[in-house]
């Protein structure tokens, strides 16, 4: 069992996740080849961060997040071939670990584990900026990933936008031969010789010099994007007279319209609301079939159970046992606490990612549990995981909080904090976690790890 920090504090720690719930992705892999760990929340709320910060409703965010981390799962392993999961970079979901702020980590908080499901399985979650009007059918982009809750559909909540590109024949060609696609050494006039149900450009026709080229719009639009820039030609939506395009919308169209999606949200539609027009047929929840969770309120502790006759006894016990450690170490305890019991071990796993030996972890306050027989000591242990990571102030070492959790239950593994109790003082010591370490006890840390490296 072990404990898991809040969302920002996850971003500074990344290598420390468990492989079991985490992603191995490249952030900018045309930069480097570094290859970072992190917990599958940590990604979806710097998903959101790089490709959802403009959405003004909450409830848009938290679709957004939905649609993230089910996009993420899809994907996982996209990049195997490579040595990571996904990468970074629009190619999968552009990251932004910098910009994650407070209300996009209530959003991923809020939907925590939350996936979109089709027949049981999770969905492809695309999503595009602005659909125009009307939403794509994914088979018109991507015809090995045609499904029937991604059809082309009137988005009546989408303001599209409208946009204008006068392109000039040696960016164009330039551009074509870079993306390794075929084009005539001079262009002089596009035509659309082919259009999808949803009115998008679907074949081109490219003249000037020499024989005429047909070309697939979207090939085109993403040779423009990686060569010339993205807001150019910003979907495949457009007219074109000349070299002169004119068109409406961001993106591919398919699935969620995030501009669509923020109008919803602005009206009062929750986010499953969203996700169930903008996948219709899918299934939000934490499994396939979905959960129907139950809240039970005791003074402190909030239980979150599909079975609430029979976890009741789990609340009390856990509010005894907050009263217990609370007592011991003198912290003082958040005004909310959450503990969401799943029903089984599988379901368990499928919303957290965490393998079935992993019986609770902990994020900030709100623990996270599979059914056991006897949940008192694993209660105990993620109570002052509780109590200690949100009394740590920021930067506290992992090794210092963990060790204190281990000294405070009496476990084994706390030697560490166990030799500073006994030369400094527990009162002292449990002081730290908002004073910080003393310069002495990080320096001889320092020293003795430098040591053990010769």
């Amino acid at each position: 069992m072990r404990s898991k920090w809040r969302l920002l504090a996850l971003l500074l720690a990344l290598p420390l996740s468990s492989a079991a719930a985490s992603l191995k992705v490249r952030l900018q892999p045309s930069v480097t080849k570094t290859t970072v760990e992190m917990p599958l929340e940590t990604y979806v709320a710097a998903a959101l961060a790089g490709e959802a910060s403009v959405l003004r409703s909450g409830e848009a965010l938290k679709a957004m997040a939905v649609a993230a981390r089910t996009y993420a799962i899809y994907y996982r392993g996209r990049h195997a071939a490579e040595g990571y999961d996904l990468c970074g970079t629009t190619h999968c979901q552009r990251l932004d670990l910098g910009a994650v702020t407070t209300r996009i980590e209530a959003a991923v908080e809020a939907t925590l584990g939350e996936l979109l499901w089709y027949r049981g399985k999770p969905a492809f979650a695309c999503y595009s900026r602005n659909c125009g009007g009307v939403t794509e059918d994914a088979g018109a982009v991507w015809p090995a990933l045609a499904a029937p809750y991604l059809k082309s559909h009137p988005d009546p909540y989408c303001t599209p936008s409208v946009w204008q590109w006068s392109a000039n024949s040696i960016d164009l060609v330039k551009a074509l031969r870079n993306s390794k696609l075929q084009t005539p050494p001079e262009i002089r006039q596009i035509d659309v010789a082919q259009r999808t149900a949803s009115g998008r450009a679907r074949v081109l026709i490219l003249s000037g010099a020499g024989t005429p080229i047909r070309i697939s719009a979207n090939s085109f639009r993403f040779a423009i994007g990686r060569e010339l820039g993205w807001n150019l030609v910003r979907s495949d939506r457009f007219e074109v007279q000349g070299l002169v395009f004119q068109g409406t919308g961001e993106g591919h169209g398919v699935g969620l319209c995030q501009r669509g999606a923020d109008q919803m949200g602005i009206e009062g539609r929750g986010y499953r609301e969203i996700l169930a027009f903008s996948y219709p047929g899918t299934v939000t929840g934490l499994t396939g079939r979905g959960l129907s969770w139950n809240r039970l309120a005791g003074e402190t502790i909030a239980l979150m159970t599909t079975r609430p006759d029979s976890d009741r006894a789990v609340l009390d016990l856990a509010q005894r046992e907050l009263r217990a450690v609370t007592e011991r170490t003198n912290l003082a305890s958040p005004a909310r606490i959450e503990i969401r019991l799943y029903p089984d071990v599988e379901t368990f796993r499928n919303a957290t990612g965490e393998p079935g030996s992993v019986a609770a972890f902990t994020t900030g306050n709100r623990i996270q549990m599979q059914p056991l027989a006897t949940p008192r000591p694993t209660l105990r242990h993620e109570l002052l995981h509780v109590l200690v990571e949100t009394q740590a102030r920021a930067g506290m070492p992992l090794w210092f909080r963990d060790g204190l959790v281990g000294y405070l239950e009496g476990s084994g593994g706390a030697h560490r904090v166990a030799e500073l109790v006994n030369r400094y003082g527990e009162g002292a010591v449990l002081g730290w976690l908002k004073t910080g370490l003393p310069s002495e006890v990080t320096n001889a840390r320092a020293t003795a790890a430098t040591t053990k490296s010769k």
